[in-house]
């Protein structure tokens, strides 16, 4: 009986040390994993998303370029990347204000911070063409692309037209500058000001590629019961900080204001906002 005991215990480690290493689901890459999609489906991908094309160079423009060449290359599983010229399957992203995109998309209307998803013939060439109001119209028209990819549907005759129907799509964090959260349940803020401005780990810039993915243009970076100290200049500096990370994809950073600020930090014996002093 101990000899087969041994023996099962002995076939049961070969097991374990023969199975694959198993790579847990962490959850951090939210919905932006772009997992090779395999068989025609990624054989299609792979004709319709052959090369990457921008027409200019914003600090936006280069944020959806990153974000191209990482999703692309991921979905198709080989590399996609910045080519010279409009090769057959190129994907050509601008502002509709670009004479290039404005070539490729025609009089089309599009708004600030819309896109518009088209695939066109440019010298009987398949090119896919992501064109926005602006810079950032362009970065949300990528992840617009991105996201058809990842739920599997067809890419070869796109014609789509998006706008935001609302003008202010804002998060706002209930945060303390302790990093406890109001009514928090999920551990510590994302915010860790005591290492800002200096220190400004990859997830603050994770943070603003979740956030733009889904439309987001602003988020209030401390709680709404504010610590005056948030406005003074060393926390300002720390909120700038943020505030450059967020800015080519769109972010506005705003800061929830106490009311007693004036007397707390301004020395003044009124919070009034009608006061002189206190507008001051």
């Amino acid at each position: 009986m101990g000899r087969l005991v041994w023996a099962m215990a002995g076939v049961m480690l070969a097991l374990l040390v023969a199975a694959p290493r198993a790579q847990a689901e962490d959850g951090y890459d939210l919905w932006l994993r772009y997992v090779p999609e395999g068989g025609a489906v990624e054989r299609g991908y792979r004709a319709a998303a052959a090369s990457l094309h921008p027409v200019g160079d914003s600090a936006t423009i280069r944020a959806a370029t990153a974000e191209l060449e990482r999703g692309l290359s991921n979905l198709t599983a080989r590399a996609v990347t910045v080519r010279d010229g409009l090769g057959d399957g190129a994907v050509v992203y601008g502002s509709a204000s670009q004479p290039e995109i404005a070539a490729l998309i025609g009089q089309t209307t599009v708004a600030p911070e819309g896109y518009v998803l088209r695939s066109v013939r440019s010298n009987g060439r398949r090119v896919t063409v992501i064109a926005g109001g602006s810079d950032v119209g362009v970065l949300h028209g990528a992840f617009d692309l991105l996201r058809r990819m990842q739920t599997r549907q067809p890419i070869d005759a796109l014609d789509v037209a998006e706008a935001p129907a609302v003008s202010l799509r804002l998060l706002n964090h209930w945060d303390n500058l302790d990093r406890s959260v109001e009514r928090g349940y999920a551990g510590q803020s994302i915010w860790d000001w005591h290492t800002l401005p200096g220190f400004t780990p990859q997830r603050y810039v994770d943070y603003a590629r979740a956030n733009a993915s889904i439309g987001i243009n602003g988020t209030v970076l401390n709680n709404v019961n504010a610590n005056a100290l948030s406005l003074t200049e060393p926390y300002l500096l720390k909120a700038a900080a943020l505030a450059d990370i967020f800015r080519p994809y769109g972010i506005k950073v705003y800061l929830s204001a106490r009311f007693s600020a004036p007397i707390e930090i301004g020395g003044l014996t009124t919070a009034d906002p009608l006061d002189p002093a206190v507008q001051a």
